[in-house]
């Protein structure tokens, strides 16, 4: 008798504890990590939804091939050209745009290549390599590394050593590097604005037209990876489309300047 009043009272509490919360794992780039949004923004979706958030920050391209293996459920990058070969190769559902910013130059205070608040970067390229001002590549296949290569190509250019390094690393090495060799790179503005080493860098180009720089959140086909968190997955991207999540995109600030524009459609 004893031991039926145990079980039943164990069984109860078991039913009485909150069911554990979905979970899902988000792959997007290290420029939205470092810029602090996806910190500022996520606690609301989990308040709202119970459903937990695993951030893996990286480059676009590997971003995309860890959810090519189906290891993340959802994607969130920058770079439409490889955003759409991921999709032609059926990864992907769904690709929506949540918000948009822009990238800059930003180099030495002493402007050697001559190029401060330009906004013609192509003419501003061809400052640069006229002069071989050093410049400081990501090289790993991200976002900003392919806008940059693409930059470079629009300007009918071939950047090399030994002004031109590239490093293999994230927005915050290429800066770290570019601060400390007096160099230029090519960065978005969120990360940017919370780079606390800037040294001797200054904003040098911007406002160019070709520099918006969109993210894109992606939905991973559940018939090509049927082991993802396909549900939990898609609450997320609504809400990053939804007028609650754009919203709080939209209220993320740093020193008062507004980092990401919503733009869902």
């Amino acid at each position: 008798m004893i031991r039926s009043l145990a079980l039943a009272w164990l069984l109860a509490g078991l039913l009485a504890l909150p069911a554990r919360a979905d979970s899902v794992t988000l792959a997007s780039t290290t420029s939205v990590d470092n810029s602090g949004l996806l910190a500022r923004i996520l606690p609301s979706f989990t308040a709202a939804t119970g459903i937990t958030v695993k951030v893996v920050a990286l480059g676009t391209g590997q971003a995309l091939a860890l959810a090519a293996r189906g290891d993340a459920d959802l994607v969130l990058v920058h770079d439409p050209d490889a955003e759409a070969a991921f999709l032609a190769a059926g990864h992907a559902r769904t690709r929506r745009e949540i918000a948009w910013n822009d990238f800059l130059l930003v180099g030495p205070a002493s402007d050697p290549a001559g190029i401060k608040a330009s906004h013609d970067t192509t003419a501003a390229l061809r400052a640069i390599a006229a002069h071989q001002t050093p410049f400081i590549s990501r090289g790993d296949a991200s976002g900003t590394d392919a806008m940059e290569k693409r930059l470079w190509r629009q300007a009918q250019l071939t950047p090399a050593a030994p002004w031109y390094k590239e490093i293999g690393g994230g927005m915050g090495a290429a800066l770290n590097m570019a601060a400390a060799l007096d160099a230029i790179t090519l960065t978005d503005r969120g990360t940017w604005l919370a780079f606390g080493n800037r040294r001797a860098l200054v904003e040098l180009v911007s406002g160019d037209p070709v520099l918006i720089n969109r993210y894109d959140v992606l939905e991973l086909d559940p018939t090509r990876h049927p082991n993802i968190h396909a549900q939990a997955a898609a609450r997320l991207a609504d809400w990053l489309t939804s007028p609650a999540g754009q919203t709080a995109i939209g209220h993320y600030q740093l020193a008062g300047e507004q980092l990401f524009h919503p733009s869902a459609r």
